[in-house]
């Protein structure tokens, strides 16, 4: 990572790998096209923009979660990696895109991968947490909300116990203070309220009619899609837990396939979009590194 030659052809690999894959993608998924062709354009224009408000919060998280292991950032470098990882959740199996920040941590700042595994669970508990708690908070009766939430936090600490059992030492040399802990919390929280928007255009979208608390309850549902997710976007997982919890957000199995259609539709799109924001990143890196070195060999003139 560190050589020249080496950056270059990762960077190249994983460009030509991601065009390759969206082009699959699309092929494979024709109805996101369709979709989008009939599609409202101030319909697409609102779910990109709650996609835009969930990658600002989705990158303030991580740049949370290097704080706890004593990492700094640069934005560009934050955001970049953001866009990179949350290509790699797409298309990724299990949700790879934290595997792809830890790799890239470890190459480049020599960071364990362990280390970084660790706060990366502290996140998915506080994700956990509050996804329980919009799942119920919605639509059902407050106790019942509460059991949740409740039965969420101790299955996350013993989970984060039981693989953290021998790592202690790791677990001593995390930055855990608590504005940054708040942080994490926070981030996510932000994060899963444009998820729940944009859960709740899509169905707007799809001609279906929900209130606030049943898109809170249908979001906080196919949020847990996350840590059994196997396919592409968690195609056919997400959908399984929306079909199971259909009595407590009351969205019917002919609205959860529409929404999901047009959800992921116009996801694909933002895909596409957000890959070209980095790639004008990249070249702008690049002019501004070959001003920086014309201004120097002037200097040096």
């Amino acid at each position: 990572m560190r050589g020249k030659s080496v950056r270059l052809w990762l960077m190249s690999t994983v460009l030509l790998g991601t065009v390759i894959l969206f082009g699959w993608y699309i092929r494979s998924h024709p109805e996101h096209i369709t979709q989008l062709r009939t599609l409202e354009p101030k319909w697409i224009i609102f779910i990109l923009l709650a996609n835009v408000g969930g990658i600002a919060a989705l990158t303030g998280l991580y740049q949370v979660l290097v704080r706890l292991v004593d990492v700094r950032l640069q934005a560009t470098e934050n955001i970049l990696l953001t866009v990179y990882s949350s290509v790699a959740n797409f298309f990724g199996p299990l949700q790879s895109g934290p595997g792809v920040r830890a790799a890239y941590l470890k190459a480049k700042y020599d960071l364990p991968v362990k280390r970084y595994v660790l706060v990366t669970l502290i996140a998915y508990a506080a994700y956990a947490v509050l996804s329980a708690f919009c799942m119920l908070v919605g639509t059902r009766p407050w106790w019942q909300t509460l059991l949740a939430v409740a039965g969420a936090a101790c299955l996350s600490v013993l989970v984060i116990r039981a693989l953290t059992r021998r790592r202690a030492a790791g677990v001593s040399r995390l930055n855990l203070t608590a504005p940054l802990l708040i942080g994490v919390l926070l981030c996510t929280a932000l994060q899963i309220l444009f998820i729940t928007i944009r859960y709740y255009l899509s169905l707007r979208a799809s001609g279906t009619e929900v209130s606030l608390g049943q898109a809170l309850s249908y979001t906080g549902a196919a949020n847990f899609a996350l840590f059994v997710s196997v396919t592409p976007d968690g195609i056919g997982i997400r959908e399984a837990f929306l079909l199971f919890s259909q009595n407590i957000h009351g969205v019917s199995t002919p609205d959860i396939v529409a929404a999901s259609v047009v959800d992921r539709a116009t996801y694909v799109l933002f895909l596409g979009l957000l890959f070209i924001f980095a790639l004008s990143l990249h070249a702008k890196e690049r002019i501004t590194h070959i001003g920086r070195g014309s201004s120097t060999k002037k200097a040096l003139h």
